[in-house]
């Protein structure tokens, strides 16, 4: 049984501008640019705190507890898979990241991982707004990054 139906090419574009707008605003360490495209009410999955409920907590377990931490976050857009309701009010984006985390010793090491994201919208053509997000490094990479990188040190 299928039950996926085909996703248009403005809706994928709209996924992909929510990677890649996180993309920028990890790699700029720029939390409060990026809560515009999390739902206030926004559930996630993290490396620090099983369910987090509400944006604020998200950011202030998971964000920046790693952005400041790591350098290079990036998606391949080309690459992002989206799965749109038949209304085309939410999706659900998958991707894939690279980036790079550091040893304590200041030793840089390759930190790929994936992302699931549920988004919505209230009418077709705004931009998705993730009411969910599951982050995970890929196996045998260390969870745990040791860069000390403040917002204005970030390039």
């Amino acid at each position: 049984m299928n039950l996926r139906t085909p996703v248009t090419a403005d809706d994928l574009a709209a996924v992909r501008q929510w990677f890649d707008t996180l993309s920028r605003h990890c790699r700029d360490v720029d939390y409060e640019g990026a809560r515009p495209i999390f739902a206030d009410d926004m559930i996630a999955f993290g490396t620090f705190t099983d369910f987090m409920h509400g944006r604020e907590l998200a950011e202030q377990k998971q964000w920046r507890n790693v952005w400041g931490t790591i350098r290079e976050f990036r998606y391949d857009l080309s690459k992002i898979e989206a799965i749109v309701s038949a209304d085309r009010l939410t999706a659900v984006g998958m991707g894939v990241w690279q980036s790079y985390g550091f040893h304590p010793n200041g030793d840089r090491f390759d930190r790929p991982g994936r992302t699931t994201t549920v988004m919505g919208r209230k009418a077709v053509g705004d931009p998705f707004v993730a009411t969910h997000t599951h982050m995970s490094l890929f196996r045998g990479t260390p969870d745990r990054s040791y860069g000390n990188f403040a917002k204005s040190e970030v390039v």
